[in-house]
């Protein structure tokens, strides 16, 4: 199959129906819960975001952190719609980073969201707004990003040569983070869940564990591949504690932070995803 050809994927409406508007917290707090009868895997997975920003939005961080986004409010138009057109019903295999990049998944509200893969490859559309409290050096432009993040360019790049079209990639995966906040210091420089405070990122990490567990179960996957060991190792210890019964597994991250990534990542995870006997899905041959 060709990236010419329309797939059935791009078939698919984005973001059809209502929405809550960025920044509304009344909206936000008012959700009520999806009733769990005959109820689509993205709805499911969808309702448990909103629920996971409701209490993400009283927590507090001390230095070194000075601004958090979330792009799971101010770029949920474009996430929405990345949920509602690829998150189906059947999926085996949920790939899960850690939490979004700068440029990422910060700039179109999808994981590893490198803004060509998303615009390009994955024909994802929609508004993205800003966060409340914006850093000169770290503005929110959206689908108009022009600025490359290496990470994700790997990794949805990767599958883009394997699969050839979506369609083929998420009839069996699906991909998430753990957690939806990039936290910045005074200066702008990332920093990572790992560089927070210790007890302040045990409480946010804690919101996460549940829920990655309501996400895992609503999809009804059977194999959790954690991007990086940090991913890997927490939604191993997530889902252990809460006695969710699937397989959890790693892949090396993508980042250009890892020399070993820069020596040749593609050929890394393609020796991992044959061990885990993933490729053999994903081959478009």
């Amino acid at each position: 199959m060709s990236d010419d050809k329309t797939s059935a994927d791009e078939k698919l409406a984005c973001g059809d129906g209502e929405k809550p508007s960025c920044g509304q917290e009344e909206q936000w707090l008012n959700v009520k819960p999806v009733p769990e009868v005959n109820v689509s895997p993205s709805s499911r997975f969808l309702q448990a975001e909103l629920e996971l920003n409701i209490h993400l939005r009283r927590l507090t961080f001390s230095e070194p952190v000075r601004y958090i986004y979330n792009p799971l409010e101010y770029a949920w138009d474009t996430h929405r719609c990345y949920v509602e057109k690829y998150c189906q019903g059947g999926q085996r295999i949920l790939f899960l980073g850690m939490n979004p990049g700068p440029f990422g998944m910060a700039q179109t509200g999808v994981p590893f969201g490198e803004i060509r893969s998303v615009v390009d490859w994955l024909k994802i559309t929609g508004e993205v707004g800003h966060p409340p409290d914006e850093h000169p050096k770290r503005r929110i432009t959206g689908l108009a990003c022009t600025q490359r993040e290496v990470s994700g360019a790997r990794f949805w790049g990767f599958f883009r040569k394997l699969c050839g079209e979506p369609a083929l990639f998420f009839q069996h995966c699906f991909v998430h983070n753990l957690c939806p906040l990039i936290f910045m210091s005074a200066s702008g420089k990332n920093l990572t869940p790992p560089e927070l405070l210790a007890g302040e990122r045990e409480e946010l990490l804690k919101l996460c564990d549940t829920a990655l567990c309501q996400v895992v179960e609503a999809l009804g996957v059977s194999m959790v591949i954690g991007v990086g060991r940090v991913a890997e190792q927490r939604a191993r210890r997530a889902l252990s504690a809460a006695g969710v019964n699937v397989r959890v597994e790693g892949i090396m991250h993508p980042s250009p932070r890892n020399p070993l990534a820069n020596k040749g990542w593609e050929e890394v995870a393609k020796a991992k995803l044959t061990e885990l006997d993933v490729m053999a899905l994903l081959n478009k041959s």
